[in-house]
């Protein structure tokens, strides 16, 4: 008698699931750019001492003496010198960006102690945004009057009759000059601190 059992049929394999292509290797999302702003402020307060020292060194090293004739006694010549400490603008220039030179000690370091402890960096960048402000018109306020003496000294004024020196004093002139130059420099540093220190304040509050 022939069996009735049928052989077992073999099921159809179920579908295989039609796997997706292999994703490309996951795209890192962008990292942003941390700007350390706290390193740049340190930079540009170094730059601002090496300016203000600079301009003090250059000023204060400008006297030059000459042979001139003195005025009323005609034919009669004696020397002369022009130094900084003759003029109370220059001496108000030298006093100013001194000061400004112990400032831009005293900020580094407390910009520095923001790097290595930012836990205080408010109250810093506060004090910073106040300090940079008074000392830009400072300096400002010190390169206009030693820019005023220089520009009498290299022009004259003949309304008044004051005559023109640097024909005659022109090494004085021209350090009086490179002096105002980088007196000029450092406001625009502090210009620069200030906006930076407020710009990061407010990014802190913000955040």
């Amino acid at each position: 008698m022939a069996s009735t059992d049928k052989p077992a049929v073999v099921s159809e394999s179920a579908p295989k699931s039609e796997a997706g292509p292999p994703e490309a290797e996951a795209v890192a999302a962008p990292t942003k750019f941390a700007f350390n702003y706290s390193l740049v402020d340190v930079a540009l307060r170094i730059l601002l001492f090496a300016a203000a020292l600079s301009s003090v060194v250059v000023m204060v090293t400008s006297k030059q003496t000459e042979v001139v004739p003195v005025p009323g006694l005609p034919g009669v010549m004696l020397p002369f010198q022009a130094k900084f400490n003759h003029s109370p603008a220059l001496i108000y220039f030298v006093a100013a960006l001194s000061v400004t030179g112990l400032y831009s000690i005293i900020t580094t370091l407390a910009s520095l102690s923001v790097v290595l402890k930012p836990v205080y960096s408010k109250a810093f960048l506060l004090a910073f945004a106040f300090l940079d402000v008074v000392f830009v018109g400072i300096v400002a306020s010190a390169t206009g009057a030693a820019g005023g003496v220089a520009y009498i000294g290299l022009k004259g004024n003949s309304h008044v009759r004051w005559n023109k020196i640097c024909n005659v004093y022109d090494k004085f002139c021209r350090y009086n000059a490179s002096s105002i130059a980088l007196a000029l420099f450092a406001a625009v540093l502090l210009v620069l601190l200030s906006m930076m220190s407020t710009f990061t304040l407010y990014k802190k509050i913000r955040d």
